[in-house]
């Protein structure tokens, strides 16, 4: 799964949406909304013709398991589903939009059973947080198929051009002074 886009906004306010609709970009990522915001967010983007993600585990009121994830799928048409929960994952793969599998490195043991789950379910790309971690980067990509996307905790452009240069397809921010 290629994404033709090498920084993605994690939208998570209306502002940040009007700034987005409003731009070249064509993925963003809504989280921190609430469940009832998100079929007119949705529809919104879709007008523009944006792409549409969610990231499950980041909206208010909706059920980050396989259940939610059918909801997002089906009722609202989403492109595509960020979680850090493998069962969505395989939903998201059986319903054909993009599965983008979450994972924090804290530390060797969650490297090692992010790696696991990421060979079980083959996700379409991978997230990984801190993006400060791009050293990790070439021992990912050697033992699992999926592209990588590197986010959290970036601060300056100088880190997002290190991602990018480590391997990392693209770049998920919160923060709109590096979207455009």
């Amino acid at each position: 799964m290629i994404i033709e886009q090498k920084i993605i906004p994690a939208i998570s306010n209306h502002q940040e949406l009007k700034a987005f609709l409003q731009s070249h970009l064509t993925y963003g990522i809504l989280m921190n909304f609430q469940l009832a915001q998100l079929a007119e967010l949705v529809q919104e983007m879709k007008s523009k013709q944006k792409k549409v993600l969610i990231h499950s585990e980041l909206i208010k009121g909706l059920t980050s398991d396989e259940f939610g994830a059918i909801y997002l799928i089906q009722s609202l048409k989403v492109d595509g589903i960020i979680s850090s929960k493998p069962k969505v994952i395989e939903v998201c793969k059986k319903r054909k939009v993009i599965g983008i599998l979450r994972f924090f490195l804290k530390d060797s043991i969650s490297l090692e059973q992010s790696i696991e789950v990421a060979q079980k379910v083959n996700p379409d790309l991978l997230e990984v947080l801190p993006a400060l971690c791009i050293d990790i980067i070439p021992e990912i990509k050697a033992r699992v198929s999926a592209d990588i996307m590197m986010g959290g905790l970036i601060r300056t452009k100088d880190q997002i051009r290190a991602c990018l240069a480590a391997g990392a397809v693209a770049v998920t921010t919160s923060n709109p002074k590096f979207w455009f």
